[in-house]
């Protein structure tokens, strides 16, 4: 789609895709020693941007191509190295804007918001929350409002100059959309978009952020939109959710040899959105008066986002240009009056830019009062930020000292490294609690290229539950990197640890090219759970998991899931999870009545509170925040490596949705222990649709969480289609609408 009717669409991929690819018919190129540097007349540059491809050019493209071998890599390590020699900075403008639209459609033209400038940006970053909140849309992901809000800002893009669209990307209701000058096209490259959702399990994309990176020049750009947790006591899960966004967002890169990016390995990030901070320890009325006399500075002191930066606790690092407007949030929708709802919300700075790097000024900071489509205002923020950019006399002159300083070095020795430790010992291991180990890698006097290389007749370097970061990397001479090892136990590996077919123990291949192998062993112990447990197996056992010996737990998880009822054991079993009640009963009593229930996350600390009081049985000792408790239950349901509904019955129950009687038999068929688990799951939640009016749950919200957790298809990991997802859900939408 053209943006302001000569734009074009440089993105060749889905919103969700992975950006811009080299143009392998390129022509105009010029070699040296296998580097390919792209030279475009203007002409062709028009005619790339109007066919919807390019090429990239100048280093970016050097650093870009799909050479990996050693040689390849020590020149582009050493091209980093001597980037300044052959760059100089150059000023970009750009408008970085953020809007939580409310669910709404546009209303309004947006150039009062994204073309207040005289000067045309040369990149528009332009992030939205909120963008749809039907439960579709949370559920199934599609919107005809993504199309609605991207043809708004296409429209509203500043008149002096011609867009090209470089990337959308959207996770719900969190869209961030990337444009340059048309002119700047081809200087983009390496563009990745990824998505991180926070909400409920720590996966629902309700809140979390999406992100774009790509290098313009010579220097890579992140660009993050975050929707954090909402409440003004909540600053703790938004502290997680930042953190969460941090580590889980992971950009490929095109070298397969190299690790993958991760957000602060980025020359430049600006982080916008709604970061939901609130202003604490001042009464509605309070705010309200400091506001109108227009002293932000005093407001600011008891902002949020303010005292949680100064405590490191997040955004450590960033920069935020000084607040001069008003609070965005939260206005009547349609007028520029404060919250006169029920709920009365206290004004709050919830939508923020912030950054991080060099060469970075901000020209503006400002809210757009003029918009008002939603309950927040739109914020902007413009800023110059000095980009490198190559010049090609010094570029070739470096390149060249660089391949004749290395002919000299080609026929050095055999590569050799000295590692700090070799022997690795992870102690009581806990189901969904990582543990790291750490080593070094020294390097000698030749440069290497090091990878963990899998054992023979094995799919991995290491087993499921480990991960070494970064796998395989390049170390120049006399350098030395840290690698990190993760071990994690989650639903995937924790059953075979509980029945003894897999343990704690793993030999590691250390590989240097042209160079030996070294060996690491890697030893320790896993605490069993009652996540990752069968539900017979743990109707079975009367005392907490960890009083029992592992031979007895071992017995236990082996035993065939219809030996319970086959009269085979001598003992009578429980009808239920003891774990399982404990949790049920704990929200049956404090959260009938909860808000949000099952839609908000917990927070880590406590899930891992609440895994020790179960898997050691006290009870009494359970004390957690009721979304805490709320979330742990979804995850123990989620760990079960037999669904409630067993795999078996999965295709029957699809058929079947939509006849309850025939649905009832299907369900008359589980084992006994699986059949009892679900009509106790059903009847609690019909408990909770009693309370509907408090906790604003509905049967279908309940039907799509637990729909994708009791039935779970037999192929594993095969993403659903979404008319398999709502047959699921059509499937317990029965039995909580009808008597069980």
């Amino acid at each position: 789609m053209a943006a302001d009717g000569g734009g074009s669409n440089i993105d060749n991929s889905r919103p969700n895709g992975k950006g811009l690819l080299a143009d392998p018919g390129a022509s105009g190129q010029d070699k040296t020693d296998g580097f390919i540097r792209q030279v475009k007349s203007k002409s062709e540059i028009t005619d790339l941007i109007r066919s919807s491809t390019f090429t990239v050019s100048d280093k970016a493209h050097i650093l870009s191509m799909q050479k990996f071998g050693l040689r390849d890599t020590i020149v582009k390590s050493q091209l980093v190295q001597k980037e300044e020699d052959y760059t100089y900075l150059q000023n970009f403008r750009f408008f970085v804007g953020t809007y939580n639209v409310n669910g709404q459609s546009p209303k309004e033209c947006l150039r009062s918001w994204l073309s207040h400038g005289l000067q045309a940006p040369d990149v528009y970053c332009v992030g939205f929350q909120e963008l749809d909140l039907s439960k579709e849309t949370f559920f199934f992901h599609d919107t005809p409002k993504e199309e609605e809000w991207f043809k708004a800002v296409s429209d509203g893009l500043h008149p002096a100059a011609r867009y090209a669209k470089v990337k959308l990307i959207r996770m719900v209701g969190i869209m961030l959309l990337l444009y340059v000058k048309q002119e700047h096209a081809a200087y983009i490259s390496e563009v990745e978009a990824e998505t991180v959702g926070t909400g409920i399990m720590g996966r629902m994309g309700n809140k979390g952020g999406v992100a774009i990176r790509f290098r313009f020049h010579n220097t890579s750009i992140c660009i993050v939109n975050s929707h954090l947790a909402a409440h003004t006591e909540e600053y703790e899960r938004r502290n997680q959710d930042y953190k969460d966004i941090c580590s889980r967002m992971q950009f490929c890169q095109v070298d397969p040899s190299l690790p993958p990016l991760t957000i602060s390995k980025h020359d430049v990030i600006l982080w916008l959105g709604d970061l939901n901070y609130r202003i604490e320890e001042l009464d509605v009325e309070k705010v309200k008066k400091l506001i109108e006399e227009k002293a932000f500075a005093t407001l600011y002191e008891y902002d949020q986002l303010k005292s949680q930066v100064a405590a490191k606790a997040v955004f450590e690092g960033f920069t935020e240009g000084t607040l001069t407007f008003q609070p965005t949030y939260k206005y009547d929708p349609g007028s520029d009056d404060w919250d006169t709802s029920e709920k009365c919300r206290a004004p709050a700075w919830c939508d923020r830019v912030l950054w991080k790097g060099k060469n970075i000024t901000q020209l503006s900071y400002q809210s757009h009062m003029a918009l008002k489509t939603s309950d927040h205002k739109p914020v902007s923020s413009v800023f110059d930020i000095g980009v490198r950019v190559v010049n090609e006399e010094l570029y070739r002159k470096t390149l060249e000292e660089i391949i004749r300083s290395l002919d000299k070095m080609e026929n050095a020795n055999i590569p050799s490294v000295s590692l700090s430790r070799r022997e690795f010992c992870f102690q009581n291991v806990k189901y969904m609690q990582l543990q790291v180990e750490s080593f070094t890698i020294h390097n000698g006097q030749v440069p290497c290229q090091f990878e963990f290389i899998n054992k023979p007749q094995e799919d991995s370097y290491c087993k499921q539950w480990l991960n070494a970061n970064p796998s395989r990397g390049f170390l120049l001479p006399d350098s030395s990197i840290e690698i990190e090892l993760e071990l994690f136990v989650n639903k995937t590996t924790a059953t075979k640890l509980h029945s003894g077919e897999d343990k704690i123990e793993d030999i590691l291949v250390l590989h240097l090219d042209r160079g030996k192998d070294y060996f690491l062993s890697v030893s320790g112990n896993y605490l069993p759970s009652c996540f990752g447990s069968p539900i017979h197996t743990l109707c079975y056992m009367r005392e907490p998991i960890l009083d029992l010996s592992l031979e007895t737990i071992r017995e236990l998880t082996l035993m065939p899931l219809w030996a319970e009822d086959d009269g085979s054991q001598l003992e009578k079993p429980m009808e239920i999870p003891k774990e399982l009640w404990m949790m049920v009963d704990h929200l049956y009593r404090n959260a009938a009545q909860q808000e949000d229930l099952f839609q908000q996350p917990g927070l880590r600390l406590e899930f891992e509170h609440i895994r020790d009081c179960l898997d050691s049985g006290m009870i009494d000792a359970l004390s957690a925040n009721n979304h805490s408790v709320a979330e742990a239950l979804l995850l123990f349901l989620e760990s079960l490596p037999e669904p409630v509904i067993c795999y078996s019955a999965y295709h029957n129950c699809l058929e079947c949705s939509g006849n309850y009687t025939a649905s009832k038999q299907v369900i008359a068929t589980l084992p006994t222990s699986h059949k009892n688990v679900f009509n106790y799951l059903m009847a609690f939640l019909q408990e909770l649709l009693k309370n509907s009016a408090k906790n604003h749950l509905d049967e279908n919200i309940l039907a799509s969480i637990f729909g994708s957790l009791l039935l779970r298809n037999p192929a594993g990991q095969k993403k659903l289609e979404i008319a398999e997802k709502k047959k699921a859900q059509e499937f317990i939408h029965q039995f909580l609408c009808n008597s069980l």
